[in-house]
């Protein structure tokens, strides 16, 4: 009885700790754009460079696990929005946009997400530029509607299945298990750990000073954007098993850039998928790791210009 009570209480401190923690973060980090209603659903996205010369092709920038429209905005946004009006999205369930349902996971369902979206903003055909598990769904946008889409500039994205456990890991962590976790302990936890963690995934490089700030990285530690996270990464190893066979089909011109020093995911990935079309074309960067949309930011935004034949 005393160690039941004694977990009873761990996790009762830790609820009320995130509950309060919840709401410091979210105070800090208040939405920069605007919301647009998606199937009932609020979507937050926030657009630059609306004076650009009207001819130029708009850049959607797409964010990766873990992270939030902040993150590519601070590596992409600014430095693009000279040219091109550029729209920045916090995926379904991350940063201030909301999701709903056990599909919301799935990079096919974001796509329809991210394309109702667009529409809404009146873009037509774009450059997607994703970073990591927003390179996936780029992939996927493109494969799912490719009249809409100008070219990809795809960034250490996972595109076949590699890692069973790190799949089992998160689709655990995405049950009721996790649930209680996430509500309790996660975010005591994970304000020990964030900065390590961000810091492994520049390794190589070093993570820029007020980077963690700058891309309002704790909104990660909320419960609804934590079981989220979960089950996108939980879910992708299955959902790529099934999209591999539609590689042969990609039409627009994609570049595709990897790390040889990524740790989170391997450059064999695009070189598999650099065999399947010949619409790809892989830059290995050598002595690079994961966060290529800061380390290498030139590189990314000469090859969006490329695409965009405003270089």
């Amino acid at each position: 009885m005393t160690t039941l009570i004694i977990i009873a209480a761990i996790l009762g401190a830790g609820a009320v700790f995130t509950f309060i923690g919840t709401r410091r973060i979210e105070r800090a980090n208040p939405p920069r754009g605007r919301m647009i209603d998606v199937r009932g659903l609020r979507q937050h996205v926030v657009t630059l460079g609306e004076g650009a010369d009207v001819g130029t092709t708009p850049v959607v920038l797409v964010h990766g696990a873990g992270a939030n429209l902040e993150d590519m905005y601070v590596a992409l946004g600014e430095r693009l929005a000279a040219k091109h009006r550029i729209i920045a999205i916090d995926r379904p369930g991350f940063g201030w946009s909301e999701r709903k349902g056990r599909d919301a996971s799935s990079p096919a369902y974001q796509a329809n997400v991210l394309h109702a979206t667009l529409d809404k903003l009146g873009v037509g055909k774009a450059i997607l530029v994703g970073h990591s598990w927003g390179g996936t769904l780029a992939l996927t946008y493109a494969l799912k509607f490719p009249q809409r889409v100008a070219g990809l500039v795809l960034i250490a994205p996972p595109t076949h299945p590699r890692s069973r456990l790190i799949a089992w890991n998160n689709a655990v962590l995405a049950t009721p298990i996790g649930w209680l976790f996430a509500h309790t302990l996660a975010l005591p936890f994970g304000v020990a750990l964030l900065r390590p963690g961000v810091r492994l995934a520049f390794l190589p490089q070093t993570m820029p000073q007020g980077y963690v700030e700058r891309s309002a990285a704790t909104l990660i530690l909320r419960p609804a954007s934590l079981m989220a996270n979960w089950a996108d990464v939980g879910g992708l190893h299955y959902f790529l098993k099934g999209q591999i066979g539609r590689y042969a089909t990609l039409a627009a011109p994609t570049s595709v850039f990897v790390g040889d020093r990524d740790p989170l995911v391997p450059h064999g990935h695009c070189n598999d998928l650099a065999a399947l079309s010949p619409a790809v074309k892989v830059t290995v960067l050598e002595g690079f790791g994961h966060m290529l949309h800061h380390a290498a930011a030139d590189q990314i935004v000469a090859a969006v210009e490329e695409l965009a034949g405003t270089k």
